[in-house]
């Protein structure tokens, strides 16, 4: 039960560091973007904003990949008692690795608003 605990922890631990290093990053970016309308992004702001997108969508696949190992685990589980589970399942499987999904659009989005 324990280990069960600590992977619910982990896995929202890294879901929430994702979300406010891409709030920091677009913070960041943001203003200094808004600084240098009329000029040229700086290489400063395309680094750290290069560095916030790789950051927010290699998290989110690193939280993604040990939420579906640990619901998928339990899913074959689940199917090999009683298989007419299969429909609901599944769904829990897409609803972990939707934490990707979510971190790529974030990396999208980090990436369009450093031009």
């Amino acid at each position: 039960m324990t280990t069960n605990k600590a992977t619910a922890s982990i896995a929202v631990f890294l879901t929430i560091l994702t979300a406010v290093l891409a709030t920091a990053a677009l913070l960041v970016t943001g203003t200094t973007l808004a600084q240098e309308a009329a000029t040229a992004v700086s290489p400063d702001v395309m680094r750290w904003g290069m560095m916030a997108a790789a950051i927010a969508a290699g998290l989110s696949a690193v939280g993604a990949a040990y939420a579906v190992a640990h619901v998928g685990s339990a899913a074959v589980g689940a199917l090999a008692e009683k298989p007419e589970l299969l429909g609901r399942v599944l769904i829990l499987v897409g609803l972990a690795e939707g934490i990707a999904i979510y971190g790529l659009i974030v990396a999208i989005l980090i990436l369009n608003r450093i031009g």
